[in-house]
């Protein structure tokens, strides 16, 4: 399958799409306290979205239940809301926003600090936010995927953590998940070629301890470390322009 080079007019909405989806993030973030559910915060997306006339891509995504993914602590990705997980100080949770407007994808994470969390949580987010911007400042013409991959785990592994292989970046914007795959450890100068057009996501997950992850029998979803040690994911839409990139996530022009 080969990675889809989009039209000015797809990307424009796109574009629509990913804004919407990291305004989500923006919405939610003083919702997020001690003492509220998951599943609050999910409904609360849920209804933003569709007040914008939109719809949450994860709901019902091969059977996924919920509008986000919002994972907790030891979560790696995949978390499934629920109003019996209840925020406590100390926790970090990254909440995963897909958007579907007018048939165009955005998809974008985060984490977030539930009350004042210590300072190797701090160091651990810290981290996996540079990687993901290492990562974006690998996004050029002519530039391989695997550069990508290659710089994020070599700053991840520097720095004493771990890159999660079993997850990875991807294709969007006509669909949730198109080529290529956007791995997060990757050899030097490996993969496809990247041309102005296309999009996809960068959405490095970096584990304090061991990177392998376990997916829990019961419910199928739910990625967590192996080690029960603490994991960090930020996520962006990216666009390979003429010259570079652009951001299609980023409503604070930090990039």
């Amino acid at each position: 399958m080969s990675i889809i080079i989009k039209t000015p007019e797809q990307i424009e909405g796109i574009r629509k799409s990913s804004r919407l989806a990291a305004s989500c993030l923006d919405y939610i973030e003083p919702y997020v306290e001690p003492g509220v559910s998951t599943g609050y915060l999910d409904k609360k997306i849920e209804d933003y979205i569709r007040a914008h006339g939109a719809t949450p891509a994860p709901l019902n995504y091969h059977g996924f239940p919920k509008a986000t993914c919002i994972s907790p602590n030891n979560v790696v990705c995949h978390g499934i809301p629920s109003d019996d997980q209840i925020l406590k100080n100390g926790d970090v949770i990254n909440i995963d926003v897909t958007t579907i407007l007018d048939g165009f994808y955005g998809d974008t994470s985060r984490m977030f600090e539930v009350g004042p969390i210590d300072d190797e949580t701090a160091r651990l987010l810290d981290v996996t936010k540079h990687c993901l911007d290492l990562g974006i400042q690998q996004v050029k013409p002519g530039n391989r995927f695997g550069n990508i991959g290659f710089m994020i785990n070599r700053y991840a592994k520097s720095k004493g953590y771990s890159v999660v292989y079993e997850f990875c970046g991807h294709g969007v914007g006509l669909e949730f998940h198109e080529e290529p795959q956007v791995e997060h450890i990757a050899r030097k100068n490996s993969g496809a070629k990247m041309k102005p057009g296309m999009v996809f996501t960068i959405e490095p997950m970096i584990n304090a301890g061991k990177p392998k992850v376990s997916v829990d029998n019961a419910d199928g979803w739910t990625a967590r470390t192996i080690d029960e040690q603490l994991s960090a994911q930020y996520e962006h839409t990216i666009l390979v322009t003429e010259d570079g990139y652009e951001v299609l996530t980023d409503l604070h022009n930090e990039y």
